[in-house]
């Protein structure tokens, strides 16, 4: 099973609001000793958030890279509007590039999940902020269908039944296998209740009709690209996420002992695949 991710920052970051032309935005902003062989900006997955890859930030400094990573609007600590609306792809994609701008581009983008899906739309509406594009556990087009039901069920108690975020939460939890209600929930329950439920509800919505834009990211040139996945993964199968990277010509990492969050289950394998991505990616500028 995935593991939680741990929520104490490693001393190599610092939480932070990144201001951008698009408003703050919560980091973590962790930095390698003297200067960066380059930026990396990450995405997190639906209902995760920038502490997903905590485990990563001091391999990631480690191998010489300043790593920030975001939760979005409405995720977590980063504020967003009630409004559904606000939380369109393109809206969320535009954030990404006033994110990469403030971290000071170009970076390596990277995405988790539904950050992959996002990262890849802010790659469409415009590449050049961006040396190298990671998708981790993220899938072509729609999620499969036992997670669009997964879907469906959030968005029925958070839109039909009108459960509020703590009734919502005290039912995952009571749905989730043994092994996982045995973890201290506490920090996972503040940063559920820290989601505004119309970023849920629209990017929930997305995840269930994304269409297959592979041929689009494909034919973006001089970009490399890099998927990433575990051994399992019960959002998009494996074997499609081995088809999408033949699509694109891309690097392809699994990482052994690792689901559909190799961050968190396996971070320092994830983290050197990272890393040694980025220090063989060269993409020209201009």
């Amino acid at each position: 099973m995935s593991r939680p991710p741990t929520f104490t920052p490693p001393p190599c970051a610092r939480a932070l609001q990144l201001s951008t032309g698009r408003g703050p935005f919560a980091v973590l902003d962790a930095r390698p000793e003297g200067e960066p062989r380059g930026t990396a900006l990450l995405l997190p997955g639906y209902t995760g958030s920038k502490e997903d890859f905590i485990a990563m930030l001091e391999p990631l400094t480690g191998a010489g890279y300043r790593v920030v990573a975001v939760d979005g609007r409405g995720q977590y600590e980063s504020k967003g509007p009630d409004s559904q609306e606000a939380y369109a792809q393109k809206e969320l994609a535009a954030d990404v590039l006033a994110q990469a701008a403030a971290a000071g581009t170009p970076v390596h983008l990277v995405g988790h999940s539904l950050g992959g899906q996002i990262a890849r739309a802010a790659v469409l509406a415009d590449p050049e902020p961006f040396l190298t594009l990671t998708l981790i556990s993220s899938g072509p087009a729609r999620i499969a269908p036992s997670q669009q039901e997964r879907v469906r069920l959030l968005s029925e108690a958070l839109e039909l039944t009108h459960m509020d975020m703590e009734q919502v939460w005290a039912g995952i939890r009571a749905m989730d296998p043994p092994e996982e209600t045995d973890v201290d929930g506490a920090d996972l329950r503040r940063r559920w209740l820290g989601h505004n439920p119309a970023q849920l509800l629209a990017t929930g919505r997305q995840l269930t009709v994304e269409a297959d834009r592979v041929a689009e990211l494909a034919a973006v040139r001089d970009l490399p690209v890099h998927v990433v996945s575990g051994e399992r993964d019960d959002t998009w199968p494996v074997p499609l996420l081995d088809d999408m990277a033949r699509r694109l010509g891309a690097r392809r990492t699994v990482i052994e002992g690792a689901e559909h969050s190799p961050n968190t289950d396996q971070p320092l394998r994830t983290a050197a695949a990272l890393s040694a991505f980025w220090d063989g990616a060269r993409r020209p500028r201009g």
